[in-house]
């Protein structure tokens, strides 16, 4: 039995048709759930949450912030998405936001330290609270999580049913992993609608979980094992995105080489199937892979790699040059193998950049094994190389294992990336011309982003015909981490069609539609707010 303030609606599994009107009526019609008020645990200076009971569902504002990964990303778009096709508006600035939705990354301790502080100051500005991600479904019963509403990352489709009970002041969880017929799926379904971060750019994840055991890792506490969506439905998706005036698809998961393993199917077998959707002028990125299920499959990776739609891109995290090291994380291959991957793609595949990631001081790391770490990006000079300080994560086996002294760590941090700053990847292509893909603009504001099939980024000028095209630049300028391209012909892509307009629903489902019943229902409320407000006028 639940103590009298833990009021929550606990990992509800089932949806009710969509034709009912709240979650309070969806509920009624099962046993043993309660909707009740209930009192948040804040601080007691802090200012309580307005109760919205009176209010029309679907009304209010919502803020959505998003940690972490692209998968991540991709399922804030879609709760965005259920929220907007259900009438609420969404706003980029924070204070003016009835709701805060906070999804969450759990992979380094600074993110969950960030996602902590900013729960903590919507509190004290007396907002709601829904925390989504891989926080809460991994640690659900951390102290700082108490009294909040709560949405797993296979449960994002339940965010509108959590919004609503949440602005009345009631707080409910689903957590619950999805199976069908006993096995895991790959997630909420690709066909809800979504609001695009980025209008030219759709990301798809393609799996969820993965197949490793990596000692220092917890995303998996949060994902769980391997669940692949069909490759119809992500060609669905994507052939659905490229009608709505998207010009690049991203395809993420934890680790897109296990994709298939599942269901009978592979990685180079789903892009084969979605390069033949993808319209002239526009470009497919693949996302992270580990070694060990990208091995198997070296041979078509590298053809695929080179057509013509496709990111010569690959990112392939290493973590450590030491075997040794590599053992302990449980990582599951060599530095060997880790190289037999580089060299095959890099001798087949023209231009080919391959991303990685290293940890510095890991528990098992000695200075030898650093050095072999040191020695490995010296040879391969990777042009974007991503450097982490080794955080223990609690629950995982690395988190218990004796500690690298941390001046020790922030001096490898510091060395590898001193030596990471030392070399400039662009020089050999001042003078090139090449065609690239204009589809952001850049954090200063001042140039767009595009990217050349390598995916390396080439800023260009702010010229609002560019956006979303193919167009065709000679490099003027290599710095670190870009180019600059001197446009010499502003390209066109006829078979493309006007993206949406930033913030737009993307895909609303007949069933996410506005039904008469619920029409019906909003004026029926409307009615009655009406006639108390006269009654009370009338009594006084």
């Amino acid at each position: 039995m639940p103590a009298p303030c833990e009021d929550i609606v606990g990992d509800i599994e089932d949806l009710i048709s969509s034709q009912d009107i709240t979650p309070k009526e969806r509920y009624s019609t099962r046993k043993n759930v309660t909707v009740r008020s209930k009192r948040k645990q804040l601080p007691e200076d802090a200012p309580q949450p307005a109760i919205l009971n009176s209010i029309v569902p679907g009304t209010q504002t919502i803020y959505v912030k998003t940690w972490g990964c692209t998968h991540n990303n991709s399922d804030s778009e879609y709760m965005a998405g259920q929220l907007a096709a259900y009438g609420y508006k969404l706003t980029e600035t924070k204070y003016d936001a009835d709701l805060w939705l906070l999804n969450s990354c759990t992979v380094k301790s600074p993110a969950e330290d960030h996602f902590r502080n900013e729960i903590e100051a919507g509190r004290k500005l007396g907002k709601h609270v829904v925390v989504a991600g891989c926080v809460p479904q991994g640690a659900p019963k951390s102290s700082f999580l108490q009294g909040l509403s709560m949405i797993g990352v296979q449960q994002i489709d339940r965010v509108v049913e959590v919004v609503e009970e949440t602005l009345k002041g009631n707080a409910v969880r689903f957590l619950q992993q999805k199976k069908q017929s006993g096995k895991k799926i790959g997630g909420a379904s690709l066909s809800l609608p979504k609001v695009r971060r980025n209008p030219l750019i759709e990301i798809i994840a393609i799996n969820t979980g993965c197949l490793n055991q990596c000692t220092y890792c917890k995303t998996k506490h949060a994902r769980g094992e391997l669940g692949s969506y069909l490759p119809e439905e992500i060609v669905e998706r994507a052939t659905q995105a490229f009608e709505e005036g998207v010009c690049e698809l991203w395809l993420t998961s934890e680790d897109t080489g296990t994709y298939g393993r599942d269901i009978g199917s592979s990685l180079p077998e789903l892009l084969w199937k979605i390069v033949k959707v993808v319209p002239d002028g526009c470009m497919v990125r693949v996302g992270m892979t580990n070694p060990p299920y990208i091995m198997e499959h070296l041979e078509e990776m590298s053809k695929i790699l080179r057509h013509p739609k496709v990111y010569s891109f690959l990112h392939v995290p290493v973590q450590s040059g030491s075997d040794q090291v590599l053992a302990d994380m449980k990582r599951e291959y060599t530095r060997a193998d880790f190289e037999r991957v580089v060299d095959f793609l890099r001798e087949r595949v023209p231009g080919l950049t391959i991303a990685t990631d290293i940890i510095c001081g890991f528990p098992t790391e000695t200075e030898d094994d650093f050095e072999e770490t040191m020695k490995l990006c010296e040879k391969h000079k990777f042009p974007s190389l991503f450097i982490n300080q080794f955080f223990p994560r609690p629950g995982t086996p690395a988190a218990r294992m004796p500690k690298v002294h941390a001046q020790d760590v922030k001096k490898r941090t510091k060395r590898l990336s001193e030596f990471f700053q030392s070399y400039t990847p662009y020089d050999r292509r001042l003078g090139l011309v090449q065609d690239v893909l204009v589809t952001e603009v850049s954090h200063d504001k001042k140039h767009y982003v595009a990217h050349n099939k390598s995916y390396e980024q080439v800023l260009v000028p702010l010229k609002e015909e560019y956006v979303g095209k193919m167009i065709k630049v000679k490099i003027v300028e290599a710095m670190k981490y870009s180019m600059s391209g001197e446009v010499i012909s502003g390209g066109s892509s006829p078979s493309l069609k006007p993206c949406l307009t930033k913030g737009t629903v993307s895909g609303i489902p007949m069933e996410m539609q506005p039904s008469k019943y619920r029409v019906a229902a909003i004026l029926a409320i409307f009615v009655a707010v009406f006639l108390r407000l006269m009654w009370k006028f009338l009594t006084v």
